[in-house]
């Protein structure tokens, strides 16, 4: 990605911003889901055809790593390797989701859509973080 298209979808030609507000954006997002799957496994287990049980424990896990990304987020120059192990963690999950619904779960309709619309969303998160991780280096 180019540092044009960065300082477009970040609203800054500050690669340092760019990389920390796709940090912010991501944790926050993160944490919304993992809050929505703490606080209502049943119900949004159901609509997804995905146990409650494990769910829940998902939830926790998103929001231990939403506040990790989130005080990521918050250094004035977040630590390269850091930021390249929440990219790692993005990818992977977003190839763990894509695997896990083919292989091993048994979504419903919504749980069919909502499992790649994720995946990609996560994806995205780790393409724009290492470009910008990547524009840091250059600036």
């Amino acid at each position: 990605m180019s540092q044009a298209l960065l300082a477009g979808l970040s609203r800054t030609t500050d690669p340092r911003r760019s990389l920390r507000r796709f940090l912010a954006l991501d944790a926050v997002v993160t944490g919304l889901n993992g809050a929505a799957y703490l606080v209502a496994p049943g119900p949004l287990g159901r609509l997804l055809g995905i146990d409650g049980t494990p769910l829940a424990a998902l939830g926790a896990f998103l929001v231990a790593v939403a506040a990790g990304i989130g005080l990521l987020a918050s250094r004035p120059e977040p630590p390269a390797t850091a930021v390249r192990l929440v990219v790692d963690v993005n990818a992977a999950w977003a190839v763990l989701s894509i695997a896990a619904a083919v292989l091993w779960l048994e979504p419903t309709t919504a749980g069919a859509l909502w499992t790649p619309a994720q995946a990609v969303t996560v994806g995205c998160f780790a393409a724009l973080q290492w470009s910008a991780l990547r524009a840091t280096a250059t600036a």
